[in-house]
């Protein structure tokens, strides 16, 4: 997809080839930030095996291009490992340092929604990590996520606790209608 308005940046499903560059831009933000939980950024395996899991259910899993190179991605994930919580998925989003504030996070969101809403899902969850993350907070928001709560101090990172901040949006239907066939099983 391009968007109008913004021809350079293109999303698109993301390749093994983009796995270096994933890597690069979730360690910059696990090593001097607050939006992942996770203090020791994971390797390229790791990275390309986390890809594979996410694919192998049939969620989307996306970079976008900025100027010909890979300046963010996005995946959706299982909320939660329980059955009862299968049409529920979670969203995650990381975009390069380099690329903040020009539209790779809202290009990729919107992406992932649409793809999402053509699946089986009915309800998208955000866990933002950093309760002073605004950013974050704004991208959902103004993509029709609305704040749900907040876990105060449940994480502890540079020497401070962190709060996660919980926000969902209806997929398609949301809970306006059952399940149907077609999405009984993600």
């Amino acid at each position: 997809m391009k968007l109008e308005g913004r021809s350079r940046i293109v999303i698109r499903d993301a390749a093994d080839a983009d796995i270096p560059a994933i890597v690069r831009i979730y360690a910059h933000h696990v090593l001097s930030g607050l939006a992942s939980f996770e203090e020791v950024a994971p390797g390229e395996a790791e990275m390309a095996a986390r890809k594979a899991a996410i694919l192998a259910i049939g969620a989307p899993y996306l970079v976008a291009e900025l100027d010909g190179r890979v300046a963010g991605y996005a995946y959706a994930g299982p909320y939660r490992a329980r059955p009862a919580y299968r049409h529920t998925i979670e969203d995650s989003i990381y975009v390069s340092p380099d690329a903040l504030g020009r539209g790779v996070g809202r290009a990729l969101l919107a992406e992932l929604i649409a793809r999402c809403e053509a699946g089986p899902w009915r309800q998208m969850i955000a866990v933002i990590g950093d309760s002073a993350n605004a950013g974050s907070i704004a991208l959902h928001a103004s993509l029709g996520f609305t704040a749900v709560g907040t876990f105060r101090s449940v994480g502890f990172k540079f020497g401070r606790w962190v709060d996660s901040v919980l926000m969902q949006r209806a997929l398609g239907d949301g809970d306006g209608t059952l399940p149907g066939a077609r999405d009984a099983e993600p």
